[in-house]
């Protein structure tokens, strides 16, 4: 059926995911942002030199979505992997400045995953990534292990948020997975290609598109749903959330029904972090009692703040009001499903 979300409905909502605890397990990282101008080519090769002017240290992955789940004002359990390296300390300082819970983040012998882009006018003129993505073993999974079920034992919703980075290894996902369903509260997975199909029993799968055709092997025809059913068959999730960038998201239910959430963005700065802010507030918003549709309307409004900013950047809930109040189309928002 089609249902609207009323604006007494979203302040509810809102109000009640403040109130939760969400864990989140997967691959944190330090995000570094070098800012500066150009105004010569190297001499050394056809370049140019960026005079760095500003470096700004965030959270990232993960972790981007722990800070934004704090920004709604929940508690956050985030079970994530640091090195004994400087990053590493710089990561754990900051999940401590959002109040993160410190026993999660277990310190493994491997550098910490950190992307470095380097900016120019507010253009990015390159990215470099310091990093080791295969899977954590031994004693170092089985810690990340423990952690994991302590937190899901503690939380209202579950986040696996997958950047092929070690974390989400099969020897992870599947007992915390079991535990997340025998407590039966939400789980909300953002997957990448090495374990895309581990998540059966999901509430939330949220690949991008382009991830979801590519690890099925053929297109995705939102409008012609006929080819869904095998699509849930191998999943085993009971629902899909699609971002169609400029389309804005599709909720799609296991029974083949299609929810369109139209984007809210205003203006479009810096997609980075959008992701992590829709996985933060779906987990958040149904940890608090939203539908999946209404979750997916509440997240859909968040990314619209996100992505007006640089970076990958929190969103609060009154920000998320106040797009509500200046969207102006509250009365014609779809959120079927609901």
């Amino acid at each position: 059926m089609i249902e609207t979300i009323s604006r007494d409905r979203l302040i509810e909502l809102l109000e009640l995911g403040a109130e939760r605890r969400v864990a989140i397990i997967g691959d944190a990282m330090l995000d570094v942002y070098l800012r500066g101008d150009v105004d010569r080519i190297s001499p050394e090769a056809p370049v140019p030199v960026v005079r760095v002017r500003d470096k700004e240290l965030a959270l990232g992955g993960a972790a981007n979505v722990a800070q934004n789940v704090a920004a709604i004002g929940a508690q956050c359990d985030l079970v994530c992997a640091v090195g004994e390296d400087a990053e590493g300390q710089v990561v754990k300082a900051m999940l401590r400045d959002i109040k993160a819970e410190p026993r999660s983040v277990i310190t493994i012998d491997r550098r910490t995953t950190t992307k470095t882009r380097v900016l120019a006018r507010s253009q990015q003129i390159v990215r470099f990534d310091e990093e080791e993505d295969a899977d954590i073993r031994g004693d170092e999974i089985s810690a990340l292990l423990d952690a994991a079920i302590t937190a899901i034992d503690n939380a209202d919703a579950v986040v696996f948020e997958d950047y092929n980075k070690g974390v989400l290894s099969p020897t992870l996902i599947s007992p915390a997975m079991q535990n997340a369903k025998a407590r039966n509260i939400p789980v909300v997975v953002d997957p990448k290609y090495r374990n895309f199909f581990a998540y059966a029993g999901a509430t939330i799968f949220k690949p991008n598109r382009r991830e979801l055709e590519s690890a099925l092997g053929a297109a995705v025809d939102i409008d012609h749903v006929e080819s869904l059913p095998e699509t849930f068959k191998r999943l085993g999730v009971e629902h899909l959330l699609l971002t169609l960038g400029e389309a804005g998201m599709a909720l799609i239910a296991a029974d083949g029904e299609v929810g369109r959430v139209p984007t809210t963005a205003r203006e479009v700065y810096d997609v980075v972090g959008a992701g992590d802010t829709v996985t933060a507030y779906l987990a958040t918003m149904l940890a608090g009692g939203a539908t999946p549709a209404e979750a997916a309307v509440i997240a859909n409004f968040a990314a619209g703040v996100e992505v007006a900013k640089l970076g990958a950047a929190t969103v609060s809930i009154d920000e998320v009001i106040e797009a509500y109040d200046l969207f102006g189309m509250q009365d014609t928002i779809d959120a079927s499903l609901a």
